[in-house]
């Protein structure tokens, strides 16, 4: 009986990390049970940018093949001046991208992605999703830990070996157990809002963005107070874009309201066609940004993964990518290493910590690069003029072409 309590894994949170979590683990032979607060699951947020180091772990998993009916794979990523609309650089992506990296790179909706792993995971009887379950306590002990849950009927409580944390930027799990040894990470907020809209490709926001930019590629429009980034989803029918700006704190939540001024003000001296695209896209949804300060994300029988640990800015493209090589990468040293969950816990936080904080590093680069002004811009743009594509391409390698298990 001890033994079988001990291969339990709780999952708190049915987002990507938590449903990839319970895939990796159900993979390995863990019964797993999922316990979701929303009564039922819905996507936040529209598109998704995935690339192949997380498209190669969903392969694993079986559920690639799925998302592929509904996701496109891009031919490049292209940088363009918001000013002058002038291509800067272009990143081969496409059938060269997946043949460098051995995986695709793949553009879609959160709900088609959260579909193909919600359909995978209906083929594992030993996952149970239990959605309108709100966690409010966790008791953890030598050797297993007790969740207790809010349910509309009542309550329910979810005991194993194995709690994880996938419940987002604002996770109860972390809340719950900060304070105790070692103390988990706080969330802030970035400073930054992410501004998002989709538009049907046939409406007159989808012909001003056809007018501007490739419906084929993903286009990211540079600029010193913003930057948008905008590629085509649901089969090239709608494509969705997305805006950073400055701005200030507006919600404890994904979504809230904050005065388009703001995005008009920063947008200021762009090109009159991109203008009329972020004109004909509204009306925007707000979203404020939060990171998780670089804290532990393991104690005894407990791990944070995805935002619950390490939520990030968004300028890598890269938060669902991690949450995915932490889920997967989770499930499998606690299968190669089964004896000290104190010890494997540790393990796998000390082997993704480094790439973690690349990651993150690559992102602030990233947005350094993307809102230069001045001479700095001049320099990037100089840069990226004479920086062949395949230059370009092979800087990633280090990003797109890893996979843990070769790390060994």
């Amino acid at each position: 009986m001890e033994e079988a309590r001990s291969r339990q894994v709780v999952i708190a949170g049915a987002g990507i990390a938590g449903l990839t979590a319970a895939l990796a683990f159900a993979e390995h032979g863990h019964a797993v049970t999922v316990l979701e607060q929303a009564s039922q699951l819905e996507a936040v947020g529209a598109g998704i940018q995935l690339s192949p180091n997380a498209t190669r772990m969903l392969s694993r998993l079986g559920a690639l093949d799925r998302l592929r009916l509904s996701a496109i794979r891009p031919e490049a990523v292209v940088l363009k001046g918001a000013a002058t609309l002038r291509e800067l650089a272009r990143v081969p992506l496409g059938q060269a991208g997946e043949e460098r990296w051995g995986a695709p790179y793949l553009v879609a909706h959160r709900a088609d992605l959260q579909a193909a792993l919600t359909a995978r995971m209906a083929e594992h009887p030993e996952i149970q999703l239990v959605t309108g379950a709100r966690v409010t306590d966790v008791a953890v002990h030598p050797q297993d830990i007790a969740v207790a849950a809010e349910t509309d009927g009542g309550s329910i409580e979810a005991a194993g070996g194995l709690l994880i944390g996938a419940d987002g930027v604002w996770s109860s799990v972390r809340r719950l157990l900060a304070g105790r040894e070692p103390a988990f990470g706080k969330n802030r907020f970035s400073g930054e809002l992410a501004w998002r809209a989709t538009v049907a490709a046939t409406s007159a926001a989808g012909q001003a963005f056809a007018a501007i930019a490739a419906g084929d590629c993903i286009t990211a429009f540079l600029h010193p107070g913003f930057h948008m980034v905008a590629y085509p989803v649901s089969k090239g029918s709608a494509f969705n874009l997305a805006a950073f700006t400055k701005g200030e704190r507006i919600a404890e939540g994904w979504s809230g309201h904050a005065d388009p001024a703001i995005l008009a003000s920063a947008m200021r001296g762009t090109s009159p066609a991109l203008a009329r695209l972020a004109a004909l896209a509204g009306p925007w949804t707000a979203f404020p940004i939060h990171t998780v300060e670089q804290a532990r994300w393991t104690m005894p029988q407990v791990a944070l993964i995805g935002d619950a640990a390490h939520a990030m800015t968004p300028f890598a493209a890269q938060g669902a990518a991690m949450a995915i090589e932490d889920a997967a990468t989770l499930a499998d040293l606690v299968a190669d290493f089964p004896g000290d969950r104190r010890q494997n816990l540790s393990t796998w936080e000390n082997r993704r910590r480094p790439r973690i904080e690349k990651v993150i590093r690559r992102g602030a680069l990233s947005r350094l690069a993307w809102h230069a002004w001045g001479p700095v811009a001049i320099a990037r743009n100089l840069v990226l003029a004479t920086r062949p594509a395949e230059k370009l391409a092979g800087d990633l390698d280090w990003l797109y072409g890893w996979e843990e298990r070769n790390r060994r």
